[in-house]
Order: structure tokens, then C-alpha cells, then sequence
């Protein structure tokens, strides 16, 4: 009996130790998914092209029209490049310390997204 009791409660332990330890992920890629390689390397990014885009896809389906999300004004020019010059844009994307991690319920931006964004900013946030 006390060598039944004995193999079960090793099976038991035995079993917490793997499922804790297959849940654990520390990598991006393997949180997010893997994208393409980031293999834009120039420093002056277009908004028009690159940053607009990408704001299209995670931001401008909560953050424009008469009642914005979080009351963040976003989709022309002026209001993406106010957010930007707040430092609002950045911190938000890169799940910054201090700021509400975006896009709220979806994935994060891929690294080379995040990239793209901040090039703009530190190149001016040029409308070009």
C-alpha cells in the first residue's frame, strides 16, 4: 500500500513539474509569433507609406470618429504626430513602464513594426 501511495504521489509531482514548466515562454518570437526579418534599414521612414499603414492596422479602428478610445485622437497627420511628440505613441506600443499597453486585446506590434514607428519619431515625424 505504501509503495502504491509512494508511485502516486510521484506521478503526481511529476506531472505539476511539466505542466509548469511547459507553460513558461520568455521569448518574444514565441509569445507573438515569428515575423519576416525587420530588413528596412533606412533612417528617414515615410509616414505616409510605412507609419499610416500601421497605425491603420492597430490603432485607427478605436482611436478616430466623434468618440475616440481612451479619448486619443488618431488618423490625420497633426493628431498621430501629437501623439508622437507626447511620447504616447512609442510608449504605448512598446508596452512601456507607465503606459497602457496597445493595441488593447491584440497582439503586439512585431519588433520591426515597433522599429518602423520609432524611426519616424526620431527622424521628426515628417509628413512625407
Amino acid at each position: 500500500m505504501k509503495f502504491r501511495k509512494s508511485i502516486l504521489l510521484s506521478l503526481i509531482s511529476l506531472s505539476a513539474v511539466v505542466l509548469i514548466s511547459s507553460c513558461y515562454y520568455d521569448k518574444e518570437e514565441l509569445l507573438y509569433g515569428t515575423a519576416a526579418p525587420c530588413t528596412d534599414t533606412t533612417t528617414n521612414v515615410s509616414y505616409l507609406q510605412k507609419v499610416v499603414p500601421l497605425l491603420q492596422q492597430y490603432c485607427y479602428s478605436c482611436h478616430t470618429g466623434s468618440f475616440p478610445s481612451g479619448n486619443q485622437l488618431m488618423g490625420t497627420y497633426v493628431a498621430d504626430k501629437a501623439m508622437a511628440q507626447s511620447g504616447k505613441l512609442y510608449g504605448t506600443i512598446n508596452h512601456s513602464s507607465g503606459y497602457s499597453p496597445m493595441p488593447k486585446g491584440g497582439a503586439k506590434m512585431s519588433s520591426c513594426q515597433i522599429s518602423t514607428i520609432k524611426k519616424w519619431v526620431d527622424a521628426g515625424m515628417l509628413n512625407n
